[in-house]
C-alpha cells in the first residue's frame, strides 16, 4: 500500500512512465493519475507525508476500510494512530504502519493468553 504525498492511498488508480534513474536511462515505474506525482522506486525514496491529527485521523478511517476493520477494532486502531502522532517523529505512513503492527502483535497476544486460559 502506498501513501501518495497528495494525501490519498493508492490503489490502481496509477499511470504508467518511464523514468530516467541511476541503473537504466529508461526505468518503468508508475505514477498518480490523482496528482500526477511520478514514484522513483529505484534511487528515491517512499515519499513522505506528515499531516496535522484531523488528517491523519482521517486517512486512518480510509485505512481501516481498506482493510475492513469492525467499529470495535476501528477505534482501538485510532487510539493508537493518536498515541503514534503524539510522539511527532512519524510520517503519516510510518505512524498507520506501527499501529498496525502494534494492533496484530496485541490481538495475537491476547488470542494466545485466551486460548491459555481454555486449557
Amino acid at each position: 500500500m502506498i501513501l501518495c504525498e497528495c494525501g490519498e492511498f493508492i490503489d490502481g488508480n496509477t499511470f504508467k512512465d518511464y523514468i530516467e534513474t541511476s541503473i537504466n536511462p529508461s526505468t518503468p515505474t508508475v505514477g498518480h493519475v490523482k496528482c500526477g506525482l511520478i514514484f522513483d522506486f529505484i534511487d528515491g525514496e517512499m515519499p513522505k507525508r506528515y499531516s496535522s491529527r484531523t488528517e491523519l485521523k482521517s486517512l486512518a478511517l480510509k485505512f481501516a476500510e481498506k482493510n475492513r476493520l469492525d467499529d470495535e477494532i476501528t477505534g482501538k486502531f485510532l487510539l493508537e494512530v493518536d498515541r503514534l502522532k503524539s510522539k511527532g517523529t512519524m510520517s503519516d505512513i510510518e505512524i498507520l504502519m506501527a499501529a498496525s503492527d502494534a494492533f496484530v502483535e496485541r490481538q495475537t497476544f491476547e488470542y494466545r493468553r485466551d486460548n491459555n486460559r481454555m486449557r
